[in-house]
């Protein structure tokens, strides 16, 4: 088995798409429109993707059946992670872009430098150094 995508159902798949390559300077890969409505679009991110759904499809593929993401209230308790060589310069711009921070930078007892902040549909989003091996 290989590990294949991350799903994130949002009301906004296009705005969502374009704050991830903004404040965090990922690149589009596939974007999926049907009848002038964009239902899904991914990110490029190495092996695996980031995928944005729509409401919608996640309705389809689901029913009612998740929780929804959203920029309120606690975050769902997962997260999406980043490395940088530079957490702080990286979290500042995802700020900028509109990200809320979470928790500014920090040293952690094993040396990994680790931020946290919420991308604006709501997904909670760790920005952290590489570990040494």
């Amino acid at each position: 088995m290989k590990f294949g995508y991350v799903l994130i159902y949002v009301e906004d798949v296009l705005g969502t798409l374009a704050f991830y390559e903004k404040a965090f300077g990922l690149e589009r890969g596939m974007v999926y429109e049907e009848e002038g409505v964009v239902d899904y679009a991914e990110l490029k991110t190495g092996e695996t993707a980031i995928g944005f759904a729509s409401l919608a499809l996640g309705e389809m593929n689901l029913g009612e059946k998740y929780e929804r993401v959203s920029p309120k209230g606690n975050p769902v308790g997962m997260e999406l992670v980043f490395v940088d060589e530079d957490v702080e310069t990286a979290t500042n711009k995802a700020v900028e872009h509109g990200a809320e921070l979470i928790a500014k930078p920090i040293e952690k007892p094993w040396g990994q430098t680790v931020s946290y902040v919420r991308s604006i549909e709501g997904t909670l989003i760790e920005i952290c150094s590489p570990m040494d091996a």
